[in-house]
Order: structure tokens, then C-alpha cells, then sequence
């Protein structure tokens, strides 16, 4: 039986991708969470196989989650569900260790199939989209770098910031500022136009 540990915030969809997946005779879904930051404490508690991770979650994003799972549980493998198939979240999602893409819109046995795939430790990604991330170009951002950047461009002032993601506002400040130098920004403002257009956010 393969372990599913399943990240998603909208209610509806998790419920819906559960009981998908319930359906199928050698998967079982043991953990549902709809925060990022929920991944890795719940990953530890039930031990699942595979997870399956939205990359648009609030508290920690899908991305950012994934990889402290693969530094910390690395025999969960991840499989990222998401909306979002741009060449930039692919290359993103393959720096972060992730075993597998899918998109949202793929058929319901195509999502059971990738999902015995990734336990079995094979690499599942739609072909065009695997072209397009191999051409992209590779972001030179961490994904705590792109986090930040990320609810900086959300509007989200140092202060919040720091809130969010329990880091002092030093701390915050920082990162934006390696952020603009990675890039050869000009500031904050264009290291996240700079990002945007690279499809790192």
C-alpha cells in the first residue's frame, strides 16, 4: 500500500483528490493538510510515501515545503499537482528535489499512475513542459530567497514578512537585499519584475 500525505487548500479539490485516490486499491490517503507550513510536521507523524503538494499554499509555499522535505524526510517522495505548468515553477520544482509535475487538468488516472511512479522513485513530468524548464534559464534564487520575494511582490511590507515566516525584519531585509544583488536589480521593485518575467515567482 502507497502512503499519500496530501497538501491543497482549497477544500473542495483535496476532498475531491482523496477520494480519487482512495479509490484506487494500493493507495491510501493517511494525512490531509491546506498550510505549507503543516507539510513536514505531519510528514513526520504518519510517515506517508509519496506527497502530493499544491505549489499555492498559504503559510509556506508547495516549492519551499518540498524541499525541506527532501533535506529532512527523503524517502518521501514529492509529487507537485498544480495549475501553474510554466517553465519557470518546472525548473523550480526540479530544484527542489520534486520527483514529479502534474498538472491539475490531467485525467484522474494519470494523477493514480504518476503517483505509483514516484514511489517507486521515477521521475514523472509532462514531456513539452520538461523541454521548456530545460531551456529555461536556471534561477539563481533560493527558494527562501523566492518566498520572500514572492509575498514582498504580494504587496507584503518587511515587517509582515518577517511575521509570516517567524524571522526578524533584519533578517527579511537581508534576503531582499541578496535578492537584488543575485539579480543585478535596482531595487526591490525590479528584482521582482526581474523574477516575475523569469517565471521564478
Amino acid at each position: 500500500m502507497i502512503r499519500i500525505l496530501l497538501a491543497e487548500d482549497m477544500h473542495m479539490v483535496r476532498g475531491a483528490l482523496a477520494a480519487l485516490l482512495n479509490l484506487e486499491s494500493d493507495l491510501e490517503v493517511v494525512a490531509e493538510v491546506a498550510s505549507g507550513d503543516r507539510i513536514l510536521p505531519i510528514a513526520r507523524e504518519c510517515r506517508p510515501d509519496v506527497a502530493v503538494i499544491d505549489i499555492d499554499l498559504p503559510g509556506k509555499d508547495g516549492l519551499t515545503a518540498a524541499s525541506e522535505l527532501f533535506e529532512q524526510m527523503p524517502e518521501c517522495r514529492t509529487l507537485v499537482l498544480t495549475s501553474l505548468g510554466k517553465p519557470g515553477t518546472v525548473r523550480r520544482a526540479l530544484d527542489a528535489k520534486v520527483k514529479g509535475f502534474l498538472l491539475k487538468d490531467a485525467p484522474a488516472n494519470k494523477l493514480a499512475n504518476a503517483v505509483r511512479s514516484v514511489a517507486m522513485g521515477q521521475r514523472v513530468i509532462d514531456s513539452e513542459l520538461a523541454l521548456a524548464a530545460w531551456e529555461a534559464d536556471s534561477c539563481p534564487l533560493t527558494p527562501r530567497e523566492i518566498e520572500i520575494l514572492r509575498l514582498a511582490s504580494l504587496g507584503r511590507n518587511v515587517a509582515d514578512v518577517a511575521t509570516e515566516l517567524f524571522l526578524s525584519p533584519g533578517t527579511v531585509r537581508n534576503y531582499l537585499a541578496t535578492v537584488v544583488t543575485k539579480l543585478n536589480a535596482r531595487n526591490r521593485v525590479d528584482a521582482i519584475r526581474i523574477a516575475t518575467d523569469a517565471e521564478w515567482l
